[in-house]
């Protein structure tokens, strides 16, 4: 990684045109498909080059988007969507309903959320070019909602050919609708990713803008990510103007970039991020139950939080569970397992008493993501103290990530344990949270199954208003210290960097449009 960034730096030394935004994101994107991939940085990816039908507004509720507008019958089952005139993919093709209908069951194929919308619905049709229907078995009031999560494997619209793809097999094109098209031909793996605004784009008229709705105007010509793993050299770029915007700064260089009047240090995603250790449920001998709650007792999100946000107490907090605090799901159900100073000899014989028989517990850790990298780290060296036969292999994120899918033991080149940062929005409610789904082989990587958790997640999306909600992800909260799917290890602020002839840059996750320079 850090030899292809500086595949990309000599281009860096011109001066930056007025017309090309620079980012530097968090890693390199290993996978182009925001339905087959769950990672944050295709998430990021994906909004530049797709639309959806709904986005969120800055109350995080849904408004139409590529959709005009929408009817409900009076029995709240049939969802008549009407699709905004002139909308073009970027291969010049229009977009019709039949687009969106494929890209919907594609999606709802593999997302959480979707999963359980098309659960709930008897039919979706395109009785014609423009229009949406949804027929409901029951009533799913959250319909828009999902249609406009912002979180990984995000409901993007693509031509009906390539969303006829399975889901659980990667897209081999990348052709939306959004306001910028990929450049494939410019851009190299580990240096420098490039997209080019798509003249065809009309943003939405009207409305206020919010993380993902409203007016979507592309003011830059072109948008380069360039890949810089190295955070000396990353720091040096921004500084001397050769790139914009750093999305991940790490914790060392925050105050250097403060001290620069050119430049401005903002924490733009007030969820915050969740950083999750995960377990693979396939194997021992985290398919104990018992072995992973005497984890979860043992484990300091302190410790945690510290190496990977600094000791600055305003830029973490330790006392989370499964939802971001602050926001409405959040609670303090279960949270008394967890301590800031654990006892990790009375954890040791728990896991002994639960019948740990010395397997080889391989842990993953990624060489050029630095926050995760850090969660490794400690995570290696906690389990080792733990008594765990630990195999700790670190590696790019790329290959963390082709790895992470595999269902195979270790022996046979599978895992035991890895680790995530899930953006706060994305584990915002019961719905969207993958890492709660306990839906087995069906789950997000690691698997787990997991009935009366997925039971509650279900009982939740049928609960009538928000009092209903709260008292169903309290009880889910409490059975997932039970079950532990995965140790929560805190909830961190990222701050991001970005030189301040940069305006309106948005809250929540990098979006590109509407910044422009000035």
């Amino acid at each position: 990684m850090a030899g292809g960034a500086m595949l990309g730096m000599p281009a860096l030394a011109a001066a930056q045109p007025e017309r090309v935004l620079r980012f530097i994101p968090q890693t390199d994107i290993t996978s182009y498909d925001p339905v087959f991939s769950s990672t944050q940085v295709t998430r990021n990816y994906a909004y530049l080059v797709y639309d959806t039908l709904f986005g969120l507004d800055k109350n995080l509720l849904p408004q139409p988007q590529m959709a005009e507008g929408y009817t409900v019958g009076s029995d709240q089952k049939l969802w008549t969507i009407k699709l905004r005139p002139g909308l073009v993919f970027h291969d010049g093709t229009p977009v019709l309903a039949r687009d969106c209908v494929a890209s919907i069951r594609r999606w709802g194929g593999r997302d959480s959320f979707g999963l359980s919308l098309l659960a709930a619905t008897d039919e979706l049709s395109a009785p014609d070019d423009h229009t949406i229907v949804f027929r409901l078995k029951r009533p799913f009031p959250l319909l828009p909602f999902g249609l406009a999560k912002s979180t990984a494997n995000m409901a993007g619209i693509m031509p009906e050919r390539l969303a006829k793809t399975p889901p659980h097999q990667q897209v081999t094109e990348v052709v939306g609708s959004g306001p910028y098209r990929l450049l494939r031909d410019e851009s190299v793996i580990g240096a420098r990713i490039v997209f080019a605004r798509h003249e065809g784009y009309r943003p939405r008229e009207g409305g206020e803008v919010g993380w993902t709705a409203g007016p979507k105007v592309a003011h830059f010509d072109r948008v380069e990510w360039i890949i810089i793993a190295d955070a000396a050299t990353a720091a040096g770029a921004l500084q001397n103007g050769e790139v914009d915007w750093w999305e991940t700064p790490t914790p060392d260089y925050l105050p250097l970039l403060r001290r620069r009047r050119d430049l401005a240090v903002d924490i733009n995603d007030t969820t915050g991020g969740m950083p999750i250790m995960r377990f693979n449920f396939l194997n021992p001998p985290f398919d104990n139950p018992a072995i992973r709650r005497a984890v979860l007792a043992g484990t300091s999100q302190l410790e945690f939080m510290q190496a990977m946000a600094g000791t600055d107490p305003q830029l973490f907090r330790t006392g989370v569970g499964f939802f971001p605090p602050g926001t409405p799901y959040a609670s303090d159900a279960g949270l008394s397992v967890l301590s800031d100073e654990p006892n990790i000899e009375k954890a040791k014989r728990e896991i002994i008493a639960a019948g740990y028989k010395g397997e080889r517990v391989v842990v993953l850790g990624p060489a050029d993501r630095a926050t995760v990298k850090a969660a490794s780290d400690v995570a290696a060296d906690l389990l080792t103290r733990l008594g765990f036969n630990v195999d700790y292999q670190v590696a790019d994120w790329g290959t963390v990530s082709a790895r992470v899918v595999k269902k195979e033991p270790p022996e046979q080149g599978g895992w035991s344990v890895f680790f995530g940062v899930w953006s706060g929005l994305s584990v915002i409610n019961p719905a969207v949270h993958q890492s709660l789904m306990g839906t087995g082989m069906k789950a997000w990587t690691g698997w787990p199954d997991l009935p009366e958790l997925e039971a509650l997640r279900s009982s939740w999306l049928d609960a009538q208003d928000l009092p209903a909600q709260q008292r169903v992800a309290r009880a889910i909260q409490e059975r997932a210290f039970q079950d532990v799917p995965y140790v929560p290890l805190g909830q961190f602020f990222a701050p991001v960097a970005y030189r301040r002839n940069l305006k309106d840059v948005p809250p929540g996750f990098p979006v590109f449009w509407n910044v422009k320079r000035g």
